[in-house]
């Protein structure tokens, strides 16, 4: 991608999943790259795997005072941060009835109120420095609803909404961007999906599949690039067209 080789990238939530496959993909691009997760086995892992980072931070992203901490930690290993991908989020697969108050604080501080923070403290950076890309992961549960996750979908909605002002307001400098995935094959996911359930999701994605974490990365780079250069204050899903035709629920493979 035209512009990325050089860039200063930091990944919340970057030790698995979509987050990891994004950090592989902007080192492949030539950036430096750190991640900030608050799981120390994922951190451990990863920083094995991926032994090219400029830094594997822990944080908490629901913690602001842990949020500042972290980015001055990256600051001091990269000086500067060009891009942020704001990954990190977490879902609790349980009937709407049974949220709990403690579930909801902790879905909706990590997967919005965490995304606000980070943003927020990069946006003042990159304002500061004239400059910047901020990349949201929202979901297209987010914009269309999903039973058993109710609380997830009110966080990703609202980054959705976070999304869209942002964009508004840190124009012309920052560009602001969402992702909204529809099912890929993480860990987070395979750990809430038997066999048979992912069966079951996969025969109602006309591309017959899961998205692959590497393919959302890819589309994260495209994002941050200059080939995206007039691209800002969009969501951008990419489901499988799952959602073209309002989950394609009666949609099954012959």
């Amino acid at each position: 991608m035209r512009g990325l080789k050089g860039k200063n990238v930091l990944v919340t939530g970057g030790a698995s999943g979509i987050g990891q496959a994004t950090a592989m993909r902007f080192l492949e691009e030539g950036c430096a790259v750190c991640i900030l997760d608050r799981s120390e086995e994922a951190r451990t892992r990863v920083a094995e795997e991926l032994p090219g980072l400029a830094g594997v931070i822990d944080a908490d992203v629901s913690n602001l005072k842990q949020v500042q901490v972290a980015f001055a930690e990256a600051l001091d290993r990269m000086g500067s941060v060009d891009v942020l991908v704001n990954n990190a989020g977490i879902s609790i697969r349980h009937d709407f009835l049974d949220i709990t108050p403690e579930a909801w604080d902790e879905v909706v501080g990590v997967n919005l109120s965490g995304a606000f923070y980070v943003a927020q403290t990069a946006a003042r950076h990159m304002v500061e420095n004239g400059s910047g890309v901020i990349l949201n992961t929202a979901s297209t549960a987010g914009t269309t609803g999903y039973p058993h996750y109710a609380d997830y979908s009110a966080s990703k909605g609202g980054v959705i909404a976070l999304t869209h002002a942002m964009a508004l307001e840190l124009a012309p400098h920052v560009r602001v961007n969402a992702i909204s995935p529809g099912y890929v094959l993480t860990p987070m996911q395979r750990a809430e999906y038997t066999d048979e359930m992912l069966d079951a999701v996969n025969r109602k994605i006309p591309l017959g599949r899961h998205a692959k974490p590497e393919e959302i990365a890819a589309l994260f780079a495209f994002l941050a690039s200059e080939d995206a250069a007039f691209a800002t204050g969009r969501v951008y899903v990419m489901d499988g067209a799952e959602t073209t035709g309002g989950l394609c629920s009666q949609w099954t493979h012959e």
